[in-house]
């Protein structure tokens, strides 16, 4: 059986105002490294430090604050996010964790060797209008970073999509 034209008209309808609204908000996509110029290390902290990425190499849509360090999502949609982390010298670890609303996600940690360590992560998230993604430092752990800009943070929109149930809070 055809569904009532009643149900496909409002289902269409629906359709293409989503196409619309992920048409206007557009491209989504940043990239940062963590200074804006100098060089140093961030850390140890006693405790979870929250890690502002100040250096904005592309900021498609204006979705990340180099204020803040918070990416907040434009619309409901998957998002990919990756982030690399360096440390210099042998006397801490270094690391940093995603979060999402403040809660983890993943963790990308480097025990030090004894000059030069690396380490990265990302992850695909499922976010909602207006759900922020940060990085913080690990408790007791140290990055650097210099002019080459070895500590990056990088998100981009994957694919918008709404439900019908939160379409009309997204207009």
């Amino acid at each position: 059986l055809d569904p009532p034209i009643s149900c496909f008209s409002a289902s269409f309808s629906t359709e293409l105002n989503v196409q619309f609204l992920c048409f206007s908000v557009g491209q989504v996509a940043f990239s940062a490294s963590l200074l804006t110029s100098g060089a140093g290390h961030t850390g140890p902290f006693n405790a979870f430090t929250p890690l502002v990425f100040r250096h904005v190499i592309s900021n498609i849509g204006n979705a990340y604050s180099p204020t803040t360090g918070f990416f907040i999502a434009p619309v409901r949609g998957a998002y990919h996010f990756e982030f690399y982390i360096a440390a210099l010298g042998s006397t801490h670890n270094s690391g940093a964790g995603l979060l999402k609303n403040g809660e983890h996600v993943v963790i990308a940690y480097e025990t030090e060797a004894k000059s030069w360590g690396q380490s990265a992560n990302g992850a695909t998230l499922l976010l909602e209008a207006n759900d922020i993604v940060s990085l913080r430092l690990w408790a007791n752990t140290r990055i650097y970073e210099n002019t080459n800009r070895h500590n990056t943070f990088s998100g981009r929109l994957l694919a918008c999509f709404f439900t019908g149930e939160n379409w009309s809070s997204q207009v």
